[in-house]
């Protein structure tokens, strides 16, 4: 498998905070170790505030993209 192909995804579409996060630890929680997960969604800050929360958890982005109505971050657990 390559690294930046999502084992998990985290359809947050149409979400506002806190729920983009929420389900990203939900996620994160439910993840097998070496799970890649990935997150698409459109509230533009939790597209700053994912990254601050993997960050603080030590995982590392593999992949992060915004496109005009949309985003995604993929995450290796």
């Amino acid at each position: 498998m390559k690294e930046t192909n999502p084992t998990v995804t985290v359809d947050c579409m149409g979400e506002n905070c806190p729920m983009p996060l929420v389900k990203t630890r939900e996620a994160i929680m439910k993840a097998k170790k070496g799970d890649v997960i990935k997150v698409v969604g459109d509230h533009p800050n939790s597209f700053d505030e994912i990254p601050m929360a993997l960050n603080a958890l030590g995982i590392k982005i593999i992949d992060q993209k915004k496109e005009a109505d949309k985003w995604s971050i993929i995450f290796k657990v």
